[in-house]
């Protein structure tokens, strides 16, 4: 049941992340909350917790400071993903304080990314870190598949990463195709008329 719950709410963000704001930023939340608790070795309640927290915290301050939320939501995302980078390419213990400054770089990384492509950037955000929550979700399914989260060196690094890359690819693949209309994707669209991102968009920030 744990890893059911984070590798569901990993999916939405993957595969339908890019659709709606509230959904991606409690998603987000949640994610971030999870994954960084993770890196204290917290049990399962303490990262629900931390999980909640996240959620409802990222939700709020973004909702309240909208005008920058292309700034928020992309350097959020972006510190989600430093943090999943951090745990597959540091097998076995792991250094806490190289970790936050891999997800302060991938986060400020991401915020400028977001804030200069838009919802361009938030496609590939959502979609790599929705994947690292999916993974380390499923990791929680049995002791065989615990690689996915924690990998040691050599082979599980490698499959941990490939199917982190994987995921992510077709993540980006389904919402490119699913909300073409929303990204303003004319030749998958199918439609000469140019689409009011304003409406169109699920929320998410576009100039």
């Amino acid at each position: 049941m744990n890893g059911i719950l984070v590798a569901l709410v990993g999916a939405l963000l993957c595969f339908y992340g890019i659709r709606s704001v509230h959904l991606g930023l409690l998603a987000i939340g949640f994610g971030l909350g999870w994954l960084i608790a993770d890196l204290f070795n917290a049990s399962f309640w303490w990262l629900l917790l931390a999980a909640l927290i996240g959620a409802v915290s990222v939700w709020a301050v973004t909702s309240l400071v909208f005008r920058f939320a292309s700034y928020f939501i992309g350097g959020l995302t972006g510190v989600m993903i430093g943090t999943k980078l951090a745990t597959v390419l540091q097998p076995g213990d792991k250094n806490v304080a190289l970790s936050m400054i891999v997800a302060l770089a991938v986060g400020v990384s991401g915020a400028f990314l977001a804030q200069k492509f838009h919802a361009r950037a938030l496609l590939w955000l959502t979609s790599i870190g929705g994947a690292s929550m999916v993974c380390s979700g499923v990791a929680l399914f049995s002791d065989s598949l615990s690689f996915l989260r924690d990998p040691e060196p050599g082979w599980q690094q490698v499959t941990a990463t490939l199917a982190w890359v994987g995921l992510s690819i077709l993540g980006w693949i389904t919402q490119r195709h699913l909300f073409a209309e929303q990204l303003g994707i004319q030749h998958l669209v199918g439609d000469d008329d140019e689409p009011d991102m304003r409406d169109r968009n699920g929320g998410w920030p576009t100039k």
